[in-house]
This record gives C-alpha cells, sequence and structure tokens, in this order.
C-alpha cells in the first residue's frame, strides 16, 4: 500500500470517527433536551395532581376522587400515587389497585427517592405495555406520571437529521480536500520513498529527480542534494581509508588500534607476528598483550597516562630487539606499534665494530709510515741503501693502505648502492682466464697451480666488476692463508633452471670448525691455521659474500676432505 492510500485511509478513520462521534454526541444530545422537556411536562402533571389531592385533602382516604380531573390530561397518560412504603394507593388504569404488588422497586421510584424526581423507560409488569415514567416525591408519597413509549412519543424524542446531513455534507468536502492535498504530497513521498530504496539497495540513483513546488517538496530536494554530496564523502572517505589499510596491511611494522577500554578495533598480520615472537604462549588475540610481562611498561603507562601522548620503550626477547610505541588520541582510544630492529640493531653494531675494525686497520699503516718518514727526517746521514727500504716499507703500507680504502668502498658500494653496478650477460671462461692470467705471476712464486672446469656456455647474469672480485678475493685468500705448492680447483658441478653451482677448493690448510660460520665477516681474524701475516685488508671474503648476494646467490664454507678450505656457492644464470 502506497503513502497516500495508507495516509487516505488513515485519515479517513480518523474522520470518520470523528463524525461518528460528533453525531452521536449531538442526537444524545438532542434526544436529553427533548426527554428533559417531555419529562418538565410531565413533571407539571405531578404538580397539579399534588396541589389537587392537596387542596382537597384527599390523601389517603379519598384518592379515588383523581378520577375526576383525569379527563383534563392526555389520553392514555397513566396516574400512579405510591405511599413512602411502596404500597399503591391509586392507579387510573386499575379499579382492584390494592391488589397491585409493591412498588418500592420500580426504578423511577427509586430515583425519586433519591432525587425528588425520576424516569425511566421500560415495560410495564402490570400491563406489559412499554411507558415513559416519571415519578416525583412529595412529603410522604409519590406521584407518578407514566405515558405510553408509543410512535408518536419516539417519533417526538428522535433526534432531528438535519444535523447529519450537514455532517455528511462537510465530511465529503474534507474527503475531497484531503485527496487533493495528498495527491501533491504523495508524490513527493512517493519519489523520495524510491530514492531511499535506490540507495539501500545501491543502484544507480538519478541525479534529475523533480519534486512538487512544495514545502515537502523543497524538503526532499535537500535531502537528496545532502545524500548525493554525503554519498560523494563516502566514497572518498572508503578510498582513503582503504589506502590507509592497504598501507597498514604491507607495512614492516606491526600496527594495531585499541579503544579506551583496551579493545582492538584493527589489527595488522605483523602485529600479530611480532606479538607472538614477544610473548611466552602463541596467541591471535592482540588484546592479551596487556596481560603479558613483556609489555608491563605499556600497561602501566596507560594505567597511568601522563601529559605526554606518546609513549616509547624497547624489548629484548630471545636475541631480538623490538622497538614499541603507544600513541594515545584525543578520546582515549591509542595506538600500539611494534618494530623488529633487530636488523637494525645488528646493522649498528655491525658498522660501530667495522669503524672500531677500520680505525685499527688504518693505524697500522698509517703509523708505519709516520714512522719511516719521521726517522728519515730526523736522521739525515742514513745510508742511501737503509733510506731506500724505508721508502719501500713505507710505499708497501700505502698500498696496503689503498687497498684497504677500495675493498670498504666496494663493501658499501655492493649494501647502500647496488643499482650504480651494470647488468650484463657475463661469460665466466673468459673471466677466468683472464684473471688466471693476472695472477700467473703470484702463483709462480708461491708455487702454485690452477685447474678449472667450467664450461664455454656458462653465462651469468651479473655485473663483471663483481664477478671478477668474487674468484680474485678467492685466489688471493688461497694465497695469503692456504701455504706454498697447493692447488686450487674450480669447478661448475650442477646447475638447474635458474641457477649454476660452483665449487672453489684448495689443497692448503683448512680451517678449525668453530670458524667457519664467521670467514665472512669483516676483519675477522684466525689466530691458527691459515693465518698467515702475509698482508691484505682482511675484507677478501666479506666481498666475496656481497658479491655473491647480489646475483641473487648464496655460499657456504666448508673443509674440503682432501685438505684445505671449501667455497660452496651459487649465481643467477642469464636469461
Amino acid at each position: 500500500m502506497s503513502y497516500k492510500q495508507k495516509t487516505f485511509l488513515y485519515a479517513f478513520i480518523v474522520l470518520v470517527l470523528f463524525a461518528v462521534g460528533i453525531v452521536v454526541l449531538e442526537q444524545n444530545r438532542e434526544k436529553q433536551i427533548k426527554t428533559e422537556a417531555l419529562e418538565s411536562t410531565l413533571d407539571g402533571y405531578t404538580k397539579i395532581i399534588h396541589n389537587y389531592l392537596k387542596q382537597n385533602k384527599l390523601i389517603p382516604e379519598n384518592v379515588d376522587s383523581l378520577h375526576a380531573i383525569m379527563p383534563l390530561f392526555p389520553n392514555g397518560i397513566r396516574v400512579t400515587i405510591v405511599e413512602e412504603s411502596g404500597k399503591v394507593i391509586f392507579d387510573n388504569d386499575f379499579v382492584d389497585y390494592q391488589s397491585l404488588e409493591n412498588h418500592k422497586d420500580r426504578p423511577e421510584i427509586k430515583k425519586a427517592s433519591i432525587k425528588v424526581y425520576g424516569s425511566n423507560i421500560r415495560n410495564s409488569i402490570t400491563t406489559h405495555t412499554e411507558y415513559l415514567y416519571f415519578a416525583r416525591h412529595y412529603e410522604n408519597y409519590f406521584i407518578r406520571v407514566a405515558l405510553p413509549y408509543d410512535i408518536q412519543v419516539k417519533d417526538f424524542l428522535k433526534s432531528d437529521n438535519m444535523f447529519l446531513y450537514f455532517i455528511l455534507f462537510l465530511f465529503a468536502i474534507v474527503i475531497v480536500a484531503l485527496h487533493f492535498l495528498l495527491n501533491r504530497f504523495g508524490k513527493s513521498i512517493s519519489q523520495l520513498r524510491d530514492f531511499v530504496a535506490s540507495a539501500q539497495n545501491s543502484t544507480t540513483i538519478a541525479t534529475d529527480i523533480s519534486f512538487p513546488d512544495d514545502e515537502l517538496g523543497k524538503i526532499a530536494h535537500h535531502v537528496v542534494s545532502v545524500y548525493k554530496q554525503a554519498e560523494e564523502n563516502k566514497k572518498q572517505i572508503d578510498l582513503e581509508r582503504e589506502k590507509l589499510l592497504q598501507h597498514f596491511h604491507h607495512s614492516e611494522e606491526g600496527l594495531c588500534f585499541f579503544t579506551k577500554e583496551k579493545k582492538k578495533v584493527y589489527a595488522n598480520t605483523h602485529f600479530i607476528q611480532l606479538m607472538n615472537l614477544i610473548v611466552d604462549k602463541p596467541t591471535f588475540n592482540p588484546e592479551d598483550i596487556f596481560e603479558s610481562e613483556p609489555f608491563e611498561e605499556i600497561r602501566k603507562y596507560l594505567e597511568n597516562p601522563s601529559e605526554e601522548t606518546l609513549f616509547t620503550t624497547k624489548i629484548l626477547k630471545d636475541g631480538r630487539h623490538f622497538n614499541v610505541q603507544v600513541y594515545v588520541f584525543e578520546d582515549g582510544s591509542f595506538e600500539v606499534t611494534i618494530t623488529n630492529i633487530t636488523k637494525a640493531e645488528k646493522n649498528r653494531l655491525i658498522k660501530q665494530e667495522m669503524t672500531n675494525n677500520i680505525a685499527h686497520e688504518l693505524r697500522t699503516p698509517i703509523t708505519s709510515v709516520r714512522g719511516f718518514l719521521e726517522t728519515m727526517m730526523e736522521k739525515e746521514d742514513i745510508p742511501e741503501e737503509k733510506r731506500r727500504s724505508f721508502l719501500e716499507k713505507a710505499y708497501s703500507q700505502i698500498l696496503r693502505l689503498t687497498e684497504l680504502i677500495q675493498d670498504i668502498s666496494l663493501i658499501t658500494k655492493t649494501e647502500e648502492a647496488p643499482d650504480r653496478f651494470k647488468i650484463e650477460k657475463v661469460r665466466l671462461d673468459p673471466l677466468l682466464k683472464e684473471l688466471k692470467g693476472d695472477m700467473e705471476q703470484t702463483f709462480s712464486q708461491h708455487h702454485i697451480s690452477t685447474h678449472i672446469n667450467v664450461p664455454e656456455s656458462v653465462e651469468v647474469s651479473g655485473n663483471t666488476t663483481l664477478l671478477y672480485s668474487i674468484f680474485r678475493n678467492l685466489m688471493e685468500n688461497s694465497v695469503r692463508h692456504g701455504g706454498d705448492n697447493i692447488e686450487i680447483f674450480i669447478n661448475n658441478y650442477n646447475e638447474d633452471s635458474e641457477y649454476y653451482y660452483f665449487s672453489y677448493y684448495d689443497t692448503g690448510k683448512g680451517v678449525p670448525e668453530e670458524h667457519l660460520n664467521r670467514l665472512f665477516e669483516r676483519f675477522y681474524r684466525i689466530n691458527e691455521g691459515r693465518t698467515r701475516d702475509t698482508g691484505g685488508s682482511g675484507l677478501g671474503l666479506s666481498i666475496v659474500k656481497n658479491a655473491i648476494l647480489f646475483h641473487k646467490g648464496k655460499i657456504v664454507a666448508k673443509n674440503h676432505s682432501k685438505g684445505g678450505l671449501e667455497f660452496l656457492f651459487t649465481l643467477k644464470k642469464h636469461q
């Protein structure tokens, strides 16, 4: 049912009830007035009878003398005299009125005994005729006058229908006017309802809705305008919200928002992962952090907030470092951020250690060069042969210093600016042959022979300079620490769809097992076995590892079964 039909039905029912109520009230009032007028007439009859009885002193012996005045009253009227005890002492319709039953319980007599007069319409128990009774209490008796309740009396008491016709006429006019008004308002309501239905069903909403030019139409226009603006704002907010959620989801930080009551609003997966690295028992409920001992400082801060809205603390758990930050918003809700700073902390320690090692490594050649120069400056009579020896040693230390600076620069570049290295197709066979030729004199001095088993078809996607440095540093490591009269083997022992697998080993001295995992650390020294004071920057194997990682490969070190140190590593194929 439409709004117009519903409203018309409700209004029609209300108007009908109102009209019926008015008509019923008016007719009852009119009937009451006519009844009161008729009762007033009957009351006049009782007064005439009372005056006649009083003047002629007919009570109680000569009551029958009332028959003399009965012709003065309308035909059919019934007059009854009743004592206070209810005994009938006169009734003009009965000769043997003394045989009539007691009238004390008659409704009109009861009313008259209380209010002086009373009336009632009922059937007579005696005559079985319907009467309009009227009784009045006079001194010690009642005078009751009864008028037959026939068609004539009913017509007299019947209400005038003119008022009813007038009400029906007004009712018709109101219904027509209501229909006209509802047509105007119904159109606006119907269009507004369709608009709301379209909005609820997320269907396309027309932008050219035309409402009637009335007050409701203006309100509807305003509602549609506000809704469109709200929809635009909602789309913008949803877009920004989606961007924010994507940012939160892909953020490397663990983010979780809580209400003032510490109830979770949103948490990304990183928050759950990092939280489980800190808490003792696995959990998927972010609210558990408030019951976990490692987050004790966070809980204390939230229980006793200060004016500072930002609180930061660090947590160390199982060798991992975490930075935990709480930011409290104006409404009391707050954000908890967990960041795994283990790598950053390790890098900080590594850089600190590297700085100390660089300072130590630089100190030795600089001190030597300074000593040689100071000696030559202070002693002018130094023999030429000794002076030349000092210069050669100073030059050697400067070369060592230069090599150290170059190696440090290469490591820094591979770690912090790898995009500066050009990637291209590199064939390893000619590169290894070139390297073997460059180191031929060094190999000859230490009686070292090389055996290279790398097919000509091996092509690697990488940087020529870095690939060259991988194999050169491995060879120089064998020369410095493997000893004389050794052999070096380079083999391409396997391949798959993405990688080549290489083995590099020498037949020199091996390395104690406890040192194998630390060989690639910067400036790491072994106090026995392969260590010899033969120069070098101490960064060779670190450069090897960084260069292989640059080429998407991996490297491990182990002692070879035939003695010496072996390196197993992979290099990505050229696709």
